[in-house]
C-alpha cells in the first residue's frame, strides 16, 4: 500500500485543511489535523481559531472531533434511507445542515458479499442507517455498518401507560407509526404532551421526559407540535435579546434621511397583523401617470452584518405564522415595535420611489433611506369598504388610481393567475377554534400586491444598474418532464397541449379560460400548478416566471424574510445610502458584508430551505386545527374533491375547509382498481367506476386525530369505524362545481410570497 504524502509541517492553510480533511481515510478533527501538520503548543491554539473561522465562513461543518467539507459527507455518519429503486438504495444525511450548499447530497447504498446483499435488502424507506461514506468520480458511496433505532419525530409525543404500567411515548406525526418506551417520565401523567429525549444508543433504552407541555389538544399545542417536529428555532438567546434592547435605542437622523414625515403614507394590512414592515403613498403627476413612494422598515440600519441579531437571523431564515403565534426571524422589540412602522411613530424606512406612467409602466425608480410618519394602519377590510362606500379619503382614491394602471400593466404581462383558495383559523379568546374559513380576495389585497411587485422589481432592476450582488427570487418554467405529465394528463381530458410552442404563464391562463365547465376547470387548475416548479432564492438570475418577470428580488419584507435584509444591503452598497451606528454599539457598516458577497449561493440556498421548513409547519399545524375542528362531527358526510390519487388509495378533501384525508382503497368494494398514474385515476376493471383527482363526491368522515392532523374518508354508506369487506357498493364519481376563490395575498401571501397550495413566488 502506498504511504499517504507528506504534509508541509507548521500551520496549515485553509486550502490545506479542506484537502486533508477531503482526503483523510479516517474521520478527520481537531486532534488528527493538528498531528497531520506536527503542530504544538500555541499552534493547536490558532488552529482551533482557524477551524472556527472556517466554520463561521461556511468551508467546514461537523465538530471538533470530525470535520468535512460544507455541502459534504463526513467519512461515518447516519443516513436516511430516501429512495428504493430497482432493488437499489439510495439515501441522505439524517441531519443535512441548512446552512450547507445546494441540495442534500444523494448517496447509493452498497454493500460486497452475500450478507451485505441481504442486509441492504432489509432495509426500506426511512430507515436510518450508520454509514461509511466515500466519495467517487461517479458519486457518494455509502457503506452500512449498522441499521440504527426509529427516530420519534422531534421526541415529542404524548405519555400513554399500557396494562402492564409501562409508559410509552406515542409519536404526534402521521409519518411515525412505533411508539417508544419511556425510560424516565419524571412527573409526567398519561395523555400528556411531553417533549422527550433518548438515554441511550439502544432502542430498547428509550427516552426520557424532559418538558411537560400539558394538554395536546389546547389548542397552543398544535403550534408546538409543528415547532418540535421542524426544529424551528423559537428562543431567542439572551445575548440577541441583549443587542435588540441596545440598537432599539439607536437615534435616527434628521439630517441624513429623506424626511417623508409630511406625506399621507399608510400601511395596509390584516386586521390581526403582528408587524408593519411596508406602507405606500401615490399622487397623480398631472400628466396622467403617478408619483408613488412605497415605504419599507429599515431593518438593516438595526440589523448590521456579523452582529448576534444578524446571526440569529441568517440560522432563523424568516418568521413562522401560526394561528395562535408568531415565530419571529427578529425579537419583538424590533419585529413588533421599533423597526414595524406604526401610525403616528417616526420610524426608519428604506423608500422606493417611482414614476408610473399612465399605462402602469414604472419609467424611473430611485432609494433613499427616509424618515416616514404612517399616518394610517388601516385593514385590509376597512379600505375597501372607504373605496365601496364611493367617498374615499384622498389618499386611497389615489392608491386606487395609481393601482389601476398598474393593474393595466400587470394584465398586459400576463403572469399565471389560479384561482385557489386559502384557509383562515380564526381562534376565539381562549384559542379555542372559532371558525375555519376561505380568505375572501379583494381589491385591497391586490392594490399592495401591485406596488410590492412593482418595488421588488425596482430593487432588482436597480442592483443590476449597479454590477451589484442581487439574491433573486427565481421560479423557472416548467420542466420538460412535468409538461409531458400535464400533456399526457390533459389528454385524457381531451384537450391539447403542444409542446413545439414556446411556453408561458399566458399559455395556461388562456388553457383555463377555456374551460367553462367548474369541475373541469378545477382539475386543469390543479394539473397546472402540478406542473409548477418551486420558487426559491439564488444570486444568478433565471427570471420568475409565475409573474411573468426578467427580474425579480424581494425587497418589501426585511422584518420576516432575511432575503430582502440582503437585497437592503446591497442597496446601502450600491447607493452608498451608509448610516453609520455610533462607534462601540454595533458593526459600523449596514450594507454587505465581505461574508455576504463570498456566501450569497450558500445562504440563498438555506433561506430556501428555511423557507420549505416554515411552509410544512404551516401546513401541519392548520390541518392539525383543521382535524381538531372536525373531530366532534366525525361520521357526517361532507362535499369532498379528490386531490391526489396512489395505487393504495385516493386523497379528497372538504370543499371550503380544507383537510386531506385518505380513502384507502380496500374501502371501494371488491372490485379491482387499476391506478392510472398518467390519468391520476383509480378505474374499475369491471364497471369502469373512476375516481379521478378533482372529482366531486360525498363521504363519511371515519376518523379526525388533532394530534396528527390525519383525517380518514369512508363512502357515504359505510360507517366510522366500520371497514367494510371488498365487495360493498360503489359508489360512482360525480362531477360538480368545485367552489374556488382568488388565491390569497394577504400578509404573510405577499409578493412574491403568492400561495399556490405550498409554492410562493
Amino acid at each position: 500500500m502506498a504511504k499517504p504524502p507528506k504534509l508541509p509541517q507548521g500551520m496549515p492553510t485553509r486550502q490545506q485543511v479542506l484537502d486533508f480533511i477531503q482526503s483523510s481515510s479516517i474521520p478527520a478533527g481537531k486532534r488528527e489535523i493538528a498531528k497531520a501538520f506536527g503542530l504544538k503548543g500555541q499552534e493547536k491554539i490558532k488552529l482551533k481559531a482557524l477551524l472556527k473561522d472556517m466554520a463561521e465562513e461556511g468551508l467546514i461543518d461537523g465538530s471538533k472531533s470530525a470535520y468535512h467539507r460544507m455541502g459534504g459527507v463526513p467519512k461515518v455518519t447516519t443516513l436516511r434511507i430516501v429512495d428504493v429503486d430497482d432493488g437499489a438504495l439510495f439515501a441522505e444525511p439524517d441531519n443535512w445542515n441548512p446552512e450547507a450548499p445546494g441540495k442534500p447530497p444523494r448517496l447509493i447504498v452498497r454493500e460486497s458479499g452475500a450478507r451485505g446483499a441481504k442486509r441492504s435488502a432489509a432495509l426500506k424507506r426511512g430507515d436510518r442507517i450508520l454509514a461509511r461514506t466515500d466519495q467517487t468520480e461517479r458519486g457518494w458511496i455509502a457503506h452500512p455498518m449498522k441499521k440504527l433505532p426509529a427516530r420519534t419525530e422531534g421526541l415529542m409525543g404524548i405519555v400513554e401507560i399500557d396494562k402492564t404500567g409501562k409508559a410509552w411515548l406515542a409519536p404526534v406525526d402521521k409519518r411515525v407509526r412505533h411508539s417508544a418506551p419511556i425510560a424516565d417520565r419524571g412527573a409526567a401523567e398519561a395523555g400528556q404532551l411531553v417533549i422527550a429525549e433518548r438515554v441511550g444508543r439502544s432502542e430498547r433504552a428509550g427516552v426520557k421526559v424532559v418538558e411537560v407541555l400539558g394538554d395536546p389538544l389546547a389548542p397552543r399545542s398544535f403550534s408546538l407540535i409543528a415547532i418540535a417536529k421542524h426544529g424551528i428555532p423559537h428562543i431567542f438567546p439572551e445575548e440577541v435579546l441583549d443587542e435588540a434592547r441596545r440598537v432599539a435605542k439607536l437615534k435616527l437622523s434628521e439630517k441624513t434621511r429623506e424626511d417623508l414625515r409630511h406625506l399621507p403614507i399608510i400601511a395596509i394590512d390584516p386586521a390581526d397583523a403582528r408587524d408593519h414592515d411596508d406602507a405606500i403613498w401615490a399622487e397623480p403627476d398631472g400628466q396622467g401617470g403617478f408619483n408613488a413612494i412605497v415605504a419599507i422598515a429599515d431593518v438593516s440600519f438595526y440589523v448590521r452584518p456579523g452582529s448576534a441579531l444578524d446571526r440569529e437571523a441568517r440560522k432563523r431564515g424568516n418568521s413562522v405564522y401560526f394561528p395562535d403565534r408568531v415565530v419571529p426571524m427578529l425579537p419583538e422589540v424590533l419585529s413588533a415595535d421599533v423597526c414595524s412602522l406604526k401610525e403616528g411613530e417616526d420610524r426608519a424606512a428604506m423608500a422606493c420611489h417611482l414614476h408610473i406612467d399612465a399605462e402602469g409602466k414604472v419609467t424611473r425608480f430611485r432609494f433613499t433611506r427616509a424618515l416616514v410618519r404612517i399616518a394610517r394602519n388601516i385593514a385590509y377590510e376597512d379600505a375597501q369598504q372607504a373605496v365601496d362606500d364611493g367617498n374615499p379619503p384622498e389618499f386611497l382614491a389615489n392608491l386606487w388610481a395609481a393601482w389601476r394602471a398598474l393593474a393595466a400593466a400587470r394584465h398586459a404581462r400576463d403572469p399565471l393567475e389560479l384561482e385557489l383558495p386559502e384557509r383562515r383559523v380564526v381562534l376565539d379568546e381562549k384559542g379555542r377554534i372559532a371558525e375555519i374559513a376561505i380568505r375572501e380576495r379583494l381589491d385591497a389585497h391586490r392594490v399592495v400586491e401591485d406596488f410590492m411587485i412593482a418595488a421588488n422589481v425596482a430593487a432588482a432592476k436597480a442592483l443590476e444598474a449597479r454590477a451589484a450582488p442581487v439574491v433573486y427570487r427565481i421560479h423557472e418554467p416548467p420542466s420538460r418532464e412535468k409538461l409531458i405529465a400535464l400533456r399526457d394528463y390533459l389528454a385524457t381530458m381531451g384537450r391539447k397541449l403542444a409542446l413545439g410552442q414556446v411556453v408561458t404563464p399566458g399559455l395556461f391562463n388562456r388553457m383555463l379560460r377555456d374551460v367553462t365547465d367548474e369541475g373541469e376547470k378545477a382539475l386543469v387548475m390543479e394539473a397546472v400548478l402540478r406542473s409548477q416548479t418551486q420558487a426559491y432564492y439564488g444570486p444568478v438570475n433565471a427570471g420568475h416566471f409565475g409573474l411573468s418577470l426578467g427580474s425579480y428580488a424581494h425587497f418589501t419584507s426585511p422584518i420576516r424574510r432575511y432575503s430582502d435584509l440582503l437585497v437592503h444591503r446591497a442597496l446601502v452598497d450600491a447607493y452608498k445610502l451608509e448610516q453609520p451606528a455610533p462607534p462601540g454599539t454595533i458593526p459600523a457598516t449596514s450594507g454587505l458584508s465581505e461574508r455576504d458577497r463570498a456566501s450569497l449561493q450558500q445562504v440563498s440556498d438555506a433561506i430556501s430551505q428555511t423557507e420549505r421548513r416554515a411552509m410544512e409547519a404551516e401546513r401541519d399545524t392548520l390541518d392539525r386545527y383543521v382535524a381538531a375542528w372536525l373531530s366532534d362531527r366525525v361520521g357526517e358526510v361532507f362535499d369532498t374533491r379528490i386531490t391526489g390519487v396512489q395505487a393504495f388509495g385516493f386523497f379528497a378533501t372538504i370543499v371550503g375547509l380544507g383537510g386531506d384525508g385518505l380513502v384507502p382503497i380496500s374501502t371501494l368494494g371488491s372490485e379491482h382498481f387499476r391506478h392510472d398514474e398518467a390519468a391520476q385515476a383509480l378505474v374499475g376493471a369491471d364497471s369502469g367506476t373512476t375516481y379521478a383527482s378533482g372529482d366531486r363526491l360525498r363521504l363519511r368522515l371515519a376518523e379526525a386525530n388533532p394530534l396528527t392532523g390525519a383525517l380518514k374518508f369512508v363512502l357515504p354508506d359505510q360507517q366510522p369505524g366500520v371497514i367494510e369487506p371488498r365487495g360493498a357498493r360503489i359508489q360512482k364519481r360525480q362531477r360538480g362545481p368545485v367552489k374556488a376563490g382568488k388565491f390569497m395575498v394577504g400578509k404573510r401571501g405577499r409578493p412574491g410570497n403568492i400561495r399556490h397550495q405550498g409554492r410562493r413566488s
